[in-house]
Order: C-alpha cells, then structure tokens, then sequence
C-alpha cells in the first residue's frame, strides 16, 4: 500500500476531510476509504468525532479498535463534552472535583483493565470515604455511558462494590436554637427561614420561589434535584395557613423584584444563595456570641452547628404525620423522610 501523504497518525484506509458549515466555520470529517459491492472505491463517513470514527473504523476494517480509542483519558473526555453539559451547573461543578481524583488514577488505563478490584482500591486509598463513594457513583455512570457508546461490552466493574458507610446528618435544630438566630437576623432572613420552614423545600427550591408559582390558591413547586411537583395549599377550607398569611405579607411589599421572586431585600434585590448564606452566618455568628455572653455554652455549641439547610428537616421533624412530612418534602418513600430527615426523636412516656 503507497504510504499515506495526509493524515499519517490516522489508521489505514481512514481520511480526514475539511469540511465548511454555512457560518464559514471549518472542521474535520472522518471518512473510511472502502469499496463498494461493485468493488468501485467508496467514502464512508465516520463522522467528525475521532475516536468514534477510529471504532467504526475498526468494524468496516475487521481490525481491533486501536488502543487510544478504549483508554480512560479518551472516554473521560466524550463524558465531559457529551454528558456533562447536559447537568445542573451545580452538579457539573462537583463532577469536574470528582475527575480532578479520578483522571490521575485511571486516565492511562484501557477501559477492559479495570476490574472491581482496582475501584476497591481505589475506594480504601481515598482519605475522604464519604468523597470516594461519590467519585465512584460518577466512574460507574462513566462506565455504563461506554458501554452505551459501543466502547465495551465489559460489565461495569463498579457493579458490587461495596461503598464506604455514610452516617446521615442527625442535626436538629431545637427551638431555642432558632429563636437565637431567627431574633438576630434581618428582615429577609426571617422571611427566608419561614418561607423554608412552611414549605419544608430546599433552599435553592425556596429562594427560587415567585408570584408566577400562585395559583389557585395553591404555592406550585417544581423541585429541581428531583423534577417533582408540589401544590402547597394556601388555605385549608375558609382558613389561611401560616404560609398563606406569609405569601400575602411578601406580596404585599411595596418594593419587589419584578422577575417576581418572593424573597428579595427592602430595595427589591432577589435573594441569592450567597446573600442568604451571608446573612444566615452573620445572624448565627451574633447569637452565638450572645449565647455565650450569657454562659450558655451548650447553646451556643448548638447554634454555631446550625445550617440554613437544617430547616428542611426540622420541618420534617415537626410535622405529627409522617405521611403528611413524607408528602411535603416530595419523597417517593416514607423511609428516606423517616431514616434522613425525622431527626428530633420519637416523644415516650416514661416507666411510670
């Protein structure tokens, strides 16, 4: 065969074309240099995408797939272009953490080399047990993503290996707890921790929460870790709840965004996750501080522990029925409200 004049590192029988879109912008498309059944010389697209060209290469060819095509490095990158994208920002921020640990270790490996032992070890050298699960929660949906892409038909070596044990947050904010903070803190901060409190939602949920969602007399929450969607009453019947009254004490703020949210500052400023953190450390620094003034050591031991995001399960907590908690937090299941988020304790009487 005359030795290739272009495209030297491609493998045999494999072209790349330039090609012009109609914005005039310029890129490459892969073609495979075969023959069609009249033995007459043919050009077959691979498409633009090298490394899935280099594997359709490989099945026109009767070849292997070439090594560079099955390695980790390769596969991390299509995720990262591919799936990544299409996640929350939030969720993308703490993939791209999870790669900087996992890419050092098995970007030079061939994706058939890895087998369930190297993520066991990979699990025991991690030093953050809680972090490892998490990386290896995203390795496996790597994993199963190649295996979709036609890369491997290897089962996911992630498959069965067990996790480290997680111990769920246990921290319940008691009412002198709250009425420490809550007493400090400005006016939407208040506003914001009753807002949390009533609707039993996640902060990001809550700050999001706007005029728009009103309707029928109903708060309409579309949650956005899980999709699912919530109609928080406003009334029970002729009565208004205490989130109802709250609603209307945000609506009726002389000053409001006019993107419609209802959590804003008096000049009419959204709240944002870092003007609400911001404000909650302020708030909780100070009672803190004034706790202990006081000699209240426990309390204040007790207060610095509070986080904004403790407000979704002390809601939880204080709801009697755990169907009805179950239901508001927007669980498929009973257990995750009872095992994660009921944190202040079941109420006995004692032997006599």
């Amino acid at each position: 065969m005359r030795p290739k004049t272009s495209g030297s590192k491609l493998p045999p029988r494999m072209i790349a074309r330039k090609r012009k879109r109609a914005g005039g912008k310029t890129y490459i498309l892969y073609m495979y240099n075969g023959r069609d059944e009249k033995g007459n010389r043919k050009e077959i697209s691979l498409g633009t995408d090298l490394d899935a060209a280099k594997r359709k290469w490989a099945e026109l060819d009767c070849s292997p797939v070439p090594v560079d095509a099955t390695m980790m490095s390769s596969i991390f990158d299509r995720y990262i272009r591919d799936i990544l994208p299409k996640k929350a920002a939030s969720t993308q921020r703490e993939n791209m953490l999870c790669f900087t640990h996992l890419r050092p270790v098995f970007d030079l490996a061939p994706i058939e080399a890895i087998k369930p032992a190297a993520i066991a070890s990979y699990r025991d050298a991690r030093s953050a047990p809680v972090r490892a699960n998490r990386e290896i929660a995203l390795l496996s949906h790597v994993f199963n993503m190649a295996r979709e892409w036609g890369i491997t038909n290897a089962e996911n070596p992630c498959k069965g290996v067990r996790k480290n044990k997680e111990r769920p947050r246990d921290y319940y904010a008691e009412e002198d707890v709250w009425d420490a903070v809550y007493a400090i803190g400005v006016p939407e901060l208040q506003e914001a921790m009753d807002l949390a409190y009533l609707t039993g939602q996640r902060p990001a949920d809550v700050l999001a929460m706007a005029e728009r969602q009103i309707r029928n007399d109903e708060l309409h929450v579309r949650q956005g870790k899980t999709k699912h969607v919530l109609r928080i009453r406003l009334s029970v019947g002729d009565t208004r709840t205490k989130l109802g009254n709250l609603v209307d004490r945000l609506m009726a703020k002389a000053v409001r965004p006019m993107s419609g949210e209802l959590l804003c500052t008096e000049a009419g400023v959204p709240l944002s996750p870092k003007m609400i953190r911001d404000r909650f450390e302020d708030a909780r620094a100070a009672a803190a501080t004034k706790a202990e003034e006081s000699h209240q050591r426990d309390l204040a031991k007790r207060i610095r522990n509070f986080q904004f995001r403790d407000i979704r399960p002390k809601a939880a907590s204080e709801i009697e029925s755990l169907e009805d908690a179950s239901k508001l937090l927007g669980h498929t299941s009973q257990q995750i409200t009872k095992q994660v988020y009921r944190r202040a304790g079941e109420v006995v009487k004692p032997t006599k």
